[in-house]
């Protein structure tokens, strides 16, 4: 090699090695925070959690003790400042930047970068709220979307869109990653809700778009959860007819999935069931007989599955409220004792009614340890405005219910999803599946019930108009940085 290509080829080598990594496609694994399960110089900057600081002088660090790829970082930092400088050190590399105070950011880092720690520097007087390694994890971790609105979405003309590019929307999602969907069952709802046409057409749509299916049945003709279980109409109430009525209904769901090609691979046992089913024959009293009632009605639910066409769908048992531990124990406690089989440990998690990040993380560990099942978020959301889009009141609607460190913004959204599903990819021993996004496609148009609006229209994945969010790539916040720094308001330092 002549000496003029020997240098040409040196500096080719000092130029990947000193550029930002490229954006991973998104057949990649999901991209989580390393620093959650690495030790830290002060226990706030990797709990997971933003709302948390360290206000120590001096750097903060975290130690991998093992050398681990990292293809970027995220910081957040608390502070009277609107914005603070970093610099952030890992393996003798060094980046530095001017980031947002009280949002998260993003850093790309060093193309093919491997270190055991990493030391972040900021000014003083600006606490360090989160310092995120950001790495690969399991092309299996479940990035997934309830995308149960969107076949009624399309109904009343709504169209969704990704930087210009008219899509459906779950292609769009699928396009950032996701690789599930969940569809809710009701029996006999309104017209144009989510019966079962619907829900087979949506698998289909689904299908098309490469995703797996987890079935919602409601085991109601309109909406279930911890306030309300109404026996469908047309149903039997005594214990005997209901339960041999919830095995054939069950069944003959999974079979009608199935012969069209799109077989459910996960059945929850009902939606949020933490007062049980059915009521009043399956709804829990306190009393063990009602506790008997509920484990024959689920019990009933999974034998259908069981006796369904082809395999068995992996069977959740849901949980409404993820941050209260004590909680989640009494329930899945007499979950094991009616002997109702189960597979997933499935909790709803929306931080403005179910507590702290911390508290989520917590719960999640102990769960998956206590009963050595998996566990996922089956339904969460957070704001990206305060904003209303249509004349329903908001279930977000003031600045008291946001979370510190994770403000009612594209940025704040991006953040929190990606910080939730770094906590689900961190739990011990692989148990923790990832996350589903609820309705991340309900835009103005379509109500909780005919002549409403929806009261999670500042929640969603897609703006008032059905242009996607930044939050549509929180399975990569770097790719999200790549794609849509303008909206993200100065939070992708380097991007």
């Amino acid at each position: 090699m002549s000496p003029r290509r020997l240098v040409l080829a040196v500096l080719a080598c000092l130029a990947a090695a000193t550029a930002p990594a490229a954006p991973a496609a998104a057949s990649d694994g999901p991209l989580v925070d390393l620093a959650l399960t690495a030790s830290a110089s002060a226990p706030a900057v990797n709990d997971g959690n933003a709302a948390t600081t360290a206000c120590a002088s001096g750097p903060v660090t975290v130690d991998f003790g093992r050398p681990r790829r990292i293809e970027g970082f995220g910081v957040s930092l608390a502070g009277d400042a609107a914005s603070a400088p970093v610099t952030i050190e890992a393996a003798g590399r060094r980046i530095s930047a001017t980031v947002p105070v009280g949002t998260p950011a993003w850093l790309p880092g060093h193309r093919g970068l491997v270190a055991r720690t990493v030391r972040l520097r900021t000014s003083a007087g600006v606490c360090v709220a989160e310092l995120r390694a950001l790495g690969r994890t399991s092309r299996s971790t479940i990035v997934g979307h309830d995308l149960s609105f969107a076949v009624q979405e399309a109904a009343a003309g709504a169209t969704y869109s990704d930087r210009g590019r008219t899509a459906l929307p779950e292609r769009i999602l699928a396009d950032h990653g996701a690789n599930w969907v969940r569809l809710r069952l009701w029996i006999d709802p309104p017209a144009g809700y989510s019966d079962l046409p619907s829900v087979l057409a949506m698998a289909r749509r689904a299908k098309a778009a490469g995703m797996r299916v987890l079935l919602d049945p409601h085991y109601s003709d309109f909406w279930a959860d911890p306030q309300k279980q109404p026996i469908p109409a047309s149903w039997p109430h005594d214990l005997p007819a209901l339960a041999s009525t919830v095995h054939d209904y069950t069944r003959d769901a999974l079979n009608a999935l199935a012969a069209q090609g799109t077989p459910a691979q996960m059945l929850q046992l009902g939606n949020e069931i933490r007062n049980g089913i059915l009521w009043p024959t399956g709804q829990l009293d306190g009393s063990a007989a009602q506790w008997d009632a509920l484990g024959t009605l689920l019990r009933a639910a999974a034998s259908g599955a069981r006796d369904a066409k082809g395999p068995t769908p992996r069977l959740v048992v849901h949980y409404d409220q993820g941050g209260d531990n004590a909680g989640s124990r009494w329930f899945y406690d007499n979950i094991v004792a009616q002997h109702v089989p189960f597979d997933v440990i499935g909790l709803s998690y929306y931080p403005f009614w179910h507590g702290t990040l911390s508290q989520l993380r917590t719960n999640v560990d102990d769960l998956a340890q206590r009963y050595q099942r998996d566990v996922s978020v089956v339904e969460t959301q957070y704001g990206w405005t305060l904003d209303n889009g249509d004349q329903e009141n908001n279930f977000l609607w003031t600045p008291d219910l946001l979370v510190p460190g994770y403000p009612a913004t594209p940025d704040g959204q991006l953040g929190f999803a990606s910080d939730l599903l770094s906590i689900l990819s961190a739990v011990p021993h692989g148990r923790g599946l990832g996350v589903f996004y609820w309705q991340p496609e309900w835009i103005p148009g379509v109500g909780w019930q005919p002549g409403a609006g929806t009261p999670n229209d500042n929640l969603t994945l897609f703006d008032f108009g059905g242009r996607a969010l930044p939050g549509v790539s929180f399975a990569d916040p770097l790719r999200a940085c790549w794609q849509y720094a303008p909206a993200l308001a100065g939070a992708c330092a380097g991007g």
